[in-house]
């Protein structure tokens, strides 16, 4: 793994975005941190910029069950009519009415397959029909979780608590520490699941925490 003094943090320049609607907290104006330029941000750097002891809870043992007949397969990070018609269904069913729900081919494009870091897709069958759709960074010494979609008709699925369980599962297949789940808002009801997979840690004031 490169050290922070070989990477080209020095020449990165960071700066927030102005405020708009924030997507997790009704009411409330969100600000995102941007670091520029974007050529510069190799998985390397990302890795020092963002920078495991798990064990499955009960409930989580029987999603790992309740899913065993899913098969993975690395697809390559491009558009595909199927995982936009997929994606389209579960904005309209889980977040109808955040902006999202309404996303153009190009809109999904520029979200999800736009990445100048290792960026993997990853779908997920069962019996041929797609359940699944996973958007993960490679980092040096993990996984790092970009956006999960899945079939939100399936009745009593647990799919988004599955995909973490893979991707953790993943992570100590190629002998990696750590599995990185975004920001967490701890007022936003939408992120309080990244709280049921311990031990966690938090990044704070540029510290990382074990969180209670």
């Amino acid at each position: 793994m490169a050290k922070l003094n070989d990477l080209p943090i020095a020449n990165l320049q960071f700066y927030a975005t102005a405020p708009y609607p924030c997507s997790y907290l009704p009411g409330k104006l969100a600000r995102s941190q941007v670091a520029t330029p974007s050529y510069l941000i190799d998985t390397d750097t990302y890795s020092a910029l963002v920078s495991a002891e798990f064990e499955a809870t009960r409930a989580q043992r029987r999603a790992i069950a309740r899913h065993a007949s899913l098969e993975y397969r690395y697809g390559e990070l491009k558009f595909n009519a199927e995982h936009y018609a997929l994606y389209r269904l579960y904005q309209s069913e889980r977040h109808r009415g955040g902006g999202m729900d309404h996303d153009s081919r190009e809109q999904y494009a520029h979200f999800l397959l736009q990445s100048n870091v290792a960026t993997r897709l990853i779908e997920f069958r069962e019996g041929g029909e797609l359940r699944m759709i996973s958007i993960v960074d490679e980092l040096a010494d993990g996984l790092s979780s970009v956006y999960t979609f899945f079939d939100p008709l399936v009745p009593r699925a647990s799919y988004g608590t599955y995909n973490i369980l893979w991707q953790i599962e993943e992570a100590r297949r190629r002998g990696l520490a750590y599995v990185y789940l975004g920001y967490w808002i701890a007022q936003s009801r939408k992120m309080s699941y990244k709280n049921q997979f311990k031990p966690i840690e938090g990044l704070a004031r540029g510290e990382w925490k074990r969180l209670a």
